[in-house]
């Protein structure tokens, strides 16, 4: 006893006790009891294993579906420290080059450059202005990027061009100002403002067209949070993941994605992962692959989380119809709340060494810091991303609002595309959805998005007293982090209430 007090001020649950009662949660019905302040929010490290080999800075991957992560959403998650994986909705040709493009781009430069051949017209300057919002293209011989740069168009070129028709070659400026390739994004800046132009065309020894600088992506680039360090594998590219299936056909995939592209790690793509299908994959892919990290999933339990693991598998993927596109749980009566998911498995995972990534659920940076305070190595997300500029897909308007499309893997029209080998179910006639398609509002940049919800969490951790992963897993499996669950009632006095109009901005 110390001033009259004794070990009963130390209210609430454990995890365990919490978590053991019959009853499973999600993220909005757990609340956490705030920690011993000793550090400062800056100071949390967020660093995390993704798979038993690989580190990330940011704890924040992006999700293999076909309106989440293509290259240039890859490409931006690396460069902001954390990591995305390509979808495999798509012929592995295509996934081949999508890696190979995230792994040959250099931070700080255009991801995706507008780039026509000599021979299209000026139609299509006026098509990528409406699609995409450029109003010029660089001009190489092949019509993409990598080609021989032969010009540069804007709109002082075709201004003032009447017939559509007139080939880019007859309108084009031929007199460039180039910069060599392994010039940094910093000395391109520099370099614009210097010769003051808009476009700064990167080149090779060959003159080649490798990137482009440009000075609204310069400017732009200082109202953005400072990215940090980027994701980078051993030979200093970009990391990337990709999503691959089961079949006896996915083994040549896999093997081109590690030996021809570099893909840093694969992911076994199934809404229900315990199958004797990922185990035998799991296996052929350590076996003729080493070095290969392999994800498995998807989990919701520890038995399940503890046969993958035995079967090889470098890191596991929880979640089970909690995505907000997802209809698994409505459909196939299977699943679990996410809070539970993420905490079960991680137990049995933690234990055996293995890191887990919490996927689905995940709607604000509150979220994030209970997946990870429950013992996830790193959260997915893939409505928070959806509708965002590296998002694929163009936008469109509907009901006066700028929107893209987002559909669950599990859709109808998904499954049309190929990703029905997820749910086991592409050898059958009768296809049942297990998702939805829709649409989601214009989200802006994730440059923007990802360094506010990484600071969001650390400031969560900090009220936890909690200055890494690590420390909050301690606390976690030691005792000494305290939760409960809450009412619907405690939910909503939880949020904005009582106001008359407000605005809610997170940052």
């Amino acid at each position: 006893m110390q001033n009259g007090l004794t070990e009963s001020v130390y209210d609430g649950f454990t995890a365990q006790q919490l978590f053991n009662q019959g009853v499973c949660y999600t993220y909005d019905d757990v609340i956490f009891h705030p920690g011993h302040i000793y550090f400062p929010a800056h100071e949390v490290d967020l660093t995390c294993n993704v798979t038993k080999n690989i580190k990330l800075r940011v704890p924040i991957v992006s999700s293999p579906m076909d309106t989440v992560t293509e290259a240039e959403m890859a490409i931006t998650m690396a460069s902001l420290g954390g990591m995305g994986f390509l979808h495999y909705n798509n012929t592995l040709e295509e996934q081949l080059r999508q890696v190979q493009k995230a792994k040959s781009h250099t931070p700080g430069f255009i991801v995706t450059p507008a780039v026509l051949s000599p021979t299209d017209t000026v139609s299509k300057l006026y098509d990528l202005k409406a699609s995409r919002g450029f109003s010029s293209v660089c001009v190489t011989d092949s019509g993409s990027l990598g080609g021989r740069l032969l010009g540069l168009v804007t709109t002082r070129d075709f201004d003032f061009v009447t017939d559509r028709m007139t080939p880019l070659a007859e309108v084009m400026t031929t007199d460039l100002v180039t910069a060599p390739e392994g010039t940094t994004p910093e000395a391109a800046a520099e370099l614009l403002k210097k010769i003051k132009k808009n476009k700064l065309p990167i080149v090779n020894a060959a003159g080649e067209l490798v990137g482009l600088a440009t000075r609204a992506a310069a400017k732009e680039s200082r109202s953005l949070p400072a990215p940090g360090a980027p994701s980078l594998d051993s030979a200093g590219r970009l990391r990337v993941g990709a999503a691959v299936g089961t079949r006896e056909s996915d083994k040549e995939r896999v093997r081109a994605l590690w030996q021809v592209a570099g893909v840093d790690a694969v992911i076994l793509d199934s809404s229900q992962g315990d199958s004797t299908y990922q185990i035998s994959m799991i296996q052929h892919i350590k076996a003729s692959h080493p070095g290969l990290d392999v994800i498995a999933g998807n989990v919701v339990t520890g038995a399940q989380a503890r046969r993958l693991i035995e079967a090889g598998a470098d890191g596991l993927r929880v979640g089970m119809g909690s995505g907000s596109i997802c209809t698994t749980q409505e459909v196939c009566a299977v699943g679990r709340g996410q809070a539970t998911a993420v905490y079960h498995v991680a137990r049995v995972a933690n234990a055996l060494g293995v890191p887990i990534i919490a996927d689905g659920g995940i709607q604000n940076s509150g979220h994030i810091t209970k997946a990870l305070a429950l013992g996830a190595s790193a959260v997915m997300c893939g409505s928070l991303f959806a509708g965002t500029t590296e998002a694929p897909g163009e936008y469109f308007t509907l009901n006066g609002q700028r929107v893209k499309k987002y559909r669950g893997m599990g859709s109808l029209e998904a499954m049309a595309k190929g990703s029905e080998s997820r749910y086991l179910s592409d050898t059958q006639a009768l296809k049942i959805a297990q998702g939805v398609s829709g649409a989601v509002k214009d989200k802006g940049s994730v440059r923007r998005t990802v360094p506010f919800l990484a600071q969001a969490v650390k400031q969560g951790f900090q009220d936890l007293g909690a200055n890494s992963i690590s420390a909050a897993r301690e606390l976690l499996y030691g005792g000494g982090m305290r939760v409960e669950a809450r009412t619907n009632a405690a939910q909503a006095e939880g949020n904005v209430h009582d106001m008359v109009a407000f605005e809610k901005r997170p940052w």
